[in-house]
């Protein structure tokens, strides 16, 4: 017979569980508080095709009216229907809106001037089409007037031009006439203002030097530019001399100097800079950003296959040490350009030994695989014995390399740290260190 008591509790349990529930599906549980939904926000429909026809015809007819508000309201419905609406930008171009918005660079309402410049950035954004437009409009040539004294050069405008120079200079057919019309000199000019070699200011506008940098890469991709750019007084020395700041900045100054040491005219740009070499192996030891040592181990990989004598310039650079370093702890690509580079200067000064030899009357010289007389270690025991010296010299060169830059940049007189003060420090870390200092 069954017990009342667990009749009790059968019957108490379920009726918990039932109020349970139906305080659930009313919200109001006390574990389960309800929970509001967040607001739906209603964004406005988008324009249709036809509406879109209808404003891009208002549009035309306010820049076609001659009236300077009316005018300056159409390059604003220009500029923003054209940010980020490719076919609007496809059917402005086909309109002929294009050469409106560049006519009005020639007023003198600089507000006119920002609009139109923005407008036409948008409408060449993924469009080479209106981009080939705009320059055969005459576009370029107008920009610069916009920035060239003596008119006073706004940075709102000079910021705008930039961003159109970089953008135009994407399209190469543009390429040419942006590289000849002095767009160039402007860019080097408006970076000088802004990089200082010495003094980096903090309130430097990044977003316009990065701009700037950008277009000049564009335009050095063309080998008849880069003739333009070298001829630019100071152009090569000002790139190398903003090197080691920035990381960011260097990466794209080093991106130029690609393009630039492609040609045999600037390369020897390149190698005739005071502390040219210096500069760019002092990239490889001093600076932690991969993507730097990859690029400078390309510039310095092109010019020592191509001239015995910048392979000269760099040794006396310290680029060996350097080098060895970078094989051991750089990036994959870091490590197969140090390695090539290292692999043309044993090839090249194979063939110096080589031809010193065969210029000798008849004789043979080689190198003494154990060293010569009575010092001379037995066969057994040279291999090992040998190669732990050469790696010792090697690891010695590298510290006493690394030892003068740290000198050279702390700026110590040189009576205060004398040559064989800084061997003989080499020489006892070396002694004194159990494993090797890579």
């Amino acid at each position: 017979m069954p017990n009342p008591q667990q009749n009790f509790s059968l019957w108490s349990s379920c009726r918990r569980k039932l109020i349970a529930t139906m305080r659930c599906s009313c919200g109001i549980s006390r574990h389960n508080k309800p929970i509001n939904s967040p607001p739906v926000i209603k964004l406005p429909p988008e324009p249709s095709s036809e509406e879109k026809n209808v404003m891009m015809k208002e549009t035309m007819k306010r820049l076609q009216s001659g009236e300077n508000d009316a005018v300056l309201r159409g390059a604003k419905d220009v500029r923003e229907l054209a940010k980020t609406d490719s076919e609007a930008r496809m059917n402005f171009g086909l309109i002929g809106v294009i050469p409106l918005l560049v006519a009005m660079l020639d007023c003198e309402d600089v507000d006119s001037h920002i609009e139109a410049l923005y407008a036409l950035l948008n409408l060449g954004i993924g469009n080479d089409m209106n981009k080939s437009a705009i320059v055969e409009a005459g576009g370029v040539h107008k920009m610069l007037d916009l920035v060239t004294p003596p008119k006073e050069c706004l940075p709102d405008v000079t910021a705008a031009v930039i961003a159109n120079f970089l953008g135009l200079s994407a399209f190469d057919s543009n390429k040419v006439v942006i590289g000849s019309s002095g767009a160039v000199s402007f860019l080097i000019k408006t970076l000088r203002g802004l990089i200082k070699a010495e003094t980096k200011t903090e309130d430097m506008d990044s977003q316009v030097v990065q701009d700037c940098l950008r277009a000049l890469y564009n335009i050095s991709i063309l080998a008849t530019n880069v003739l333009r750019m070298i001829e630019i007084d100071g152009f090569v020395q000002f790139l190398l001399s903003a090197i080691g700041g920035d990381a960011e900045i260097s990466e794209r100054i080093l991106l130029i100097l690609s393009n630039v040491v492609s040609t045999p005219e600037g390369r020897r740009a390149v190698s005739a800079v005071h502390d040219a070499f210096t500069i760019l192996v002092d990239v490889l030891s001093w600076m932690d950003s991969p993507n730097c040592q990859e690029k400078v181990a390309y510039i310095l990989m092109v010019m020592a296959y191509k001239s015995s004598e910048d392979q000269q310039a760099m040794i006396e650079a310290g680029i060996k040490s350097s080098l060895l370093e970078l094989t051991l702890l750089g990036s994959t690509l870091a490590q197969k350009r140090s390695s090539r580079i290292l692999e043309i200067l044993r090839t090249d000064k194979g063939k110096q030994v080589s031809e010193n030899t065969r210029g000798g009357a008849g004789t043979t010289l080689s190198a003494p695989l154990c060293g010569s007389g009575d010092n001379a270690e037995s066969p057994d025991s040279s291999s090992g014995f040998s190669n732990r010296n050469a790696v010792k010299h090697l690891v010695e060169q590298s510290l006493l390399s690394n030892m003068r830059k740290i000198v050279k940049r702390a700026n110590l007189r040189q009576e205060f740290v004398s040559l064989e003060h800084l061997k003989s420090s080499v020489t006892l870390h070396n002694s004194s260190s159990k494993s090797l200092p890579f």
